[in-house]
């Protein structure tokens, strides 16, 4: 028996077995990592997705006349209608931890212009212009932190022509009263 057949058999059989492990962990860890980028895409979009829904019916209810209980019943529902909460939640345990802070911070914000809402404040108040544009200001924060992160590319407001991502420069409310009034 020749020996050195059996070793070169041997030898070539464990690198083909070696290299077709390796080939498919490789490529079973790179459908792993797309399958992640996915899904905190999906997460993200649904976050801000939700919380523009809330915004939307706050904004509603800020100009529908409605007081008193009833007002505050529908801010608080407002939150939890839109799915806000199951959303965050979702943001929570995939997004990144920057992603995840500038979330908060525009749930946050959001939560401060539901409470100013249920407690009356009016599309042109000063109340509601006071928490209105720093959630937009965290709406725009959250969204350069998902673009860095899932494209590695950053934002400015000057690529839009603004001075601040706040909008507080674009209102007409602010920018015609030089502020806001009740």
């Amino acid at each position: 028996m020749d020996w050195g057949t059996l070793v070169a058999t041997v030898s070539g059989g464990t690198l083909a077995v070696s290299g077709t492990v390796l080939a498919d962990y490789l490529r079973n860890r790179r459908e792993d990592g797309r399958g992640v980028g996915a899904r905190r895409r999906e997460v993200y979009i649904d976050f801000i997705s939700a919380a523009g829904v809330c915004h939307s019916g706050l904004r509603e209810l800020a100009q529908s006349g409605r007081g008193g209980t009833e007002r505050r019943a529908a801010a608080r529902a407002a939150l939890s209608d839109a799915g806000l909460y199951e959303a965050r939640e979702r943001l929570f345990i995939d997004a990144t931890a920057a992603v995840a802070a500038a979330g908060q911070e525009m749930f946050e914000h959001l939560r401060a212009l539901q409470r100013a809402v249920a407690e009356g404040a009016s599309l042109t108040s000063a109340a509601f212009h006071d928490v209105y544009h720093p959630y937009i200001g965290a709406v725009w924060a959250y969204r350069v932190a998902v673009r860095e992160e899932l494209e590695g590319r950053s934002l400015s407001p000057r690529a839009f022509g603004w001075d601040g991502w706040d909008g507080s420069d674009r209102c007409s409310v602010c920018r015609d009263e030089g502020a806001p009034t009740a």
